[in-house]
């Protein structure tokens, strides 16, 4: 995804009142490039001072590029979640890409038997993933169960009540549910759904944490999701879940050295 923007403005000097007009212009907004590196320029209409302008390239050029980064990560997270969905024209194209993909992936794994029908009466399947992390189980059981942690890596506000019955919600509300149980360092097990799902329709998901010392193997089972969002619920537990914990692991890490 590749995005122009070009944004007009009026300034004011507090100190003189004087008024100064100019724009923002992001030529090759993406993705796939790291933030810090976008290229912004700055102009301003001719004749007008150059206060502002030299203010917008230093301390303006970071919020614009702050501002960006949380674009970029919302977007990111409608994505995974299917709140972004395909046109028509894409639709049977990306099916069968999906079905292809998720037979192949090492991440995880689809029975194909496995259309299970859970909450509403939807065809739904049963996805199974594995991820290693660099953290004893208490510490990773932790960071799905604490809300400043949750809300660390999801780099959201987060409702997380970490008890039985007690309620889930993310990512701005696209991903919510209840803690069905809860074993200290051992197990989770998640009512889960995200909200472009079929009203009322919850997965079952099922965090096993494996201990093997400095590290943990996390088995993840999830059940009921439906078929169209197979893979889009395999990308948010990925991309959403275990690569922002690996990065917030990374940083602690970093932190305590």
């Amino acid at each position: 995804m590749h995005l122009r923007i070009r944004y007009v403005n009026t300034g004011t000097v507090k100190e003189s009142g004087e008024k100064h007009k100019g724009s923002v212009e992001i030529p090759n907004l993406s993705e796939e490039n790291e933030v810090d590196g976008t290229e912004i320029n700055i102009s301003k209409k001719k004749g007008e001072g150059d206060v502002l302008k030299d203010l917008m390239r230093t301390e303006g050029t970071a919020k614009v590029r702050e501002a960006l980064r949380d674009y970029l990560n919302a977007l990111k997270t409608e994505f995974t979640l299917g709140m972004i969905l395909p046109t028509k024209g894409t639709v049977g194209q990306e099916w069968s890409a999906e079905r292809k993909l998720c037979g192949n992936t090492a991440q995880g794994s689809v029975s194909p038997q496995s259309l299970d029908r859970v909450g509403v009466k939807i065809p739904t399947v049963r996805i199974v993933m594995r991820e290693l992390f660099n953290s004893p189980a208490d510490e990773l059981y932790s960071i799905f169960t604490t809300k400043e942690l949750v809300q660390k890596f999801s780099k959201r506000p987060a409702v997380i009540e970490a008890e039985k019955g007690g309620k889930l919600q993310m990512f701005d509300g696209c991903v919510s549910g209840e803690y069905m149980e809860l074993v200290p360092g051992e197990r989770i097990v998640l009512k889960w759904r995200c909200r472009s799902w079929p009203d009322e329709h919850y997965a079952v998901v099922d965090l096993n944490f494996k201990d093997m010392a400095t590290q943990t193997e996390l088995q993840l089972e999830c059940k009921g999701v439906p078929v169209p969002n197979e893979d889009s619920t395999r990308q948010c537990w990925q991309k959403q879940y275990f690569e922002e914990i690996h990065f917030l692991l990374r940083q602690s890490k970093d932190n305590m050295e």
